[in-house]
Order: C-alpha cells, then sequence, then structure tokens
C-alpha cells in the first residue's frame, strides 16, 4: 500500500511538470514582436528589465504599475497574461 502512495504521488509530481512547463502553444510564425509587448507594457506604466521566451511564452522581468517586481508570461500570439508572480 505504501508503494502504491509513493507511485501515485510520484506520478501527480511528474504529470503536474509537465503541464507547467508549457504554459503556451503557439507557433513562432504566429508570435508577434517582443517589442510589441514591451510598449503595451510600457503604456501600462511597467517598467521592463527583460523579455525572452520561455515555455512557449514571453517571459517578462518586470516591476509593474503598482511598483512591484514581477515575473510574468503572456501568450505571444494574444500577448495576453497566462501566469504572473509577484516577487517578494
Amino acid at each position: 500500500m505504501h508503494q502504491i502512495i509513493i507511485a501515485l504521488s510520484l506520478g501527480a509530481v511528474f504529470w503536474s511538470s509537465a503541464i507547467a512547463a508549457q504554459k503556451c502553444n503557439v507557433a513562432m510564425a504566429d508570435w508577434k514582436p517582443r517589442e510589441t509587448l514591451q510598449a503595451r507594457l510600457e503604456e501600462e506604466g511597467w517598467t521592463v528589465h527583460s523579455i525572452k521566451p520561455e515555455d512557449g511564452c514571453y517571459d517578462a522581468y518586470a516591476i509593474n504599475s503598482q511598483g512591484k517586481e514581477v515575473e510574468a508570461y503572456f501568450d505571444p500570439q494574444t500577448l495576453q497574461s497566462v501566469d504572473i508572480k509577484v516577487e517578494d
């Protein structure tokens, strides 16, 4: 019984990692330029430190309009926010 619980727990960890590993699924030909995302974020009051491709998304390190350090993922086709982490 103990082995079954361990196996199920490990399976859940690997499955959730696989799901989280690919946040966006957009063909590179459909990506908007990163400069377009940066301009939009700056218009919204963000200070952008960097934007790079990661997990199929744009990964932006910035200070948002509330003055908080964030790591934010954006769909490269729609430029909509997919995930955001506020840094402590």
